[in-house]
């Protein structure tokens, strides 16, 4: 990775999904989490703060960059988390089949190059009775935010880290073969073919 990708896009990532609006939405679901937890894509633990560490038993972070961990182990050792933290893509998670209660997914799912097959590993490691929690952005309803996401993205795309503003995230779940039954969606405060979000928890069909 060139200079950017390893010291400069951490530090803008960490930032720019560590501001308000996307914090609040990350209190609204991290708490939902139990068990032996996955969550797809730590980067530097900003979830970190809002699990229950007394519903946690145990807290395995994957993320391909190794440059976003050091925070995260910080804040996981401040909030006593029995956490373990592992260099994998979501494509691929070294871990068995039904072996986690919970996998957590927020603001990632945007930056996975093959999503869909991100949420069949996902589907792979939870428990038949297992849930995802998510929190992401993606495709706006409206046909003018829309255009405006389909115009930036290829030079969004380049200069966060992978991002897409324009995923269908109902649709890639509902494809993966997930079922939400409690699914909310709105615009966080922002600029808005960054902010349309969908959050709440799916379980395999």
């Amino acid at each position: 990775m060139g200079f950017y990708d390893t010291y400069l896009l951490p530090k803008v990532v960490h930032f720019a999904c560590g501001q308000k609006p996307a914090m609040k939405q990350r209190e609204k679901v991290i708490p939902l989490a139990q068990g032996l937890v996955l969550e797809i894509g730590i980067g530097s633990g900003l979830n970190i703060p809002y699990y229950d560490a007394d519903k946690v038993d145990h807290l395995w972070g994957i993320d391909p960059s190794r440059e976003m961990w050091a925070i995260a182990r910080k804040n996981a050792r401040k909030h006593h988390l029995d956490a373990e933290f592992i260099e994998s893509g979501a494509e691929s998670i070294p871990l068995d089949d039904n072996a986690a209660d919970t996998v957590v997914m927020t603001y990632t799912l945007c930056t996975i190059p093959n999503a869909g097959g991100a949420l069949e590993e996902i589907r792979r490691v939870l428990k038949p009775n297992g849930k995802l929690v998510f929190c992401e952005h993606g495709q706006a309803p409206d046909e003018n935010v829309r255009r405006w996401q389909e115009r930036i993205n290829p030079l969004w795309k380049v200069l966060g880290g992978g991002c897409n503003l324009n995923r269908p995230v109902s649709q890639l779940l509902e494809e993966a073969g997930f079922i939400s039954g409690d699914m909310q969606t709105m615009y966080i405060p922002g600029w808005k073919p960054a902010c349309f979000n969908y959050w709440g928890t799916a379980r395999p069909a």
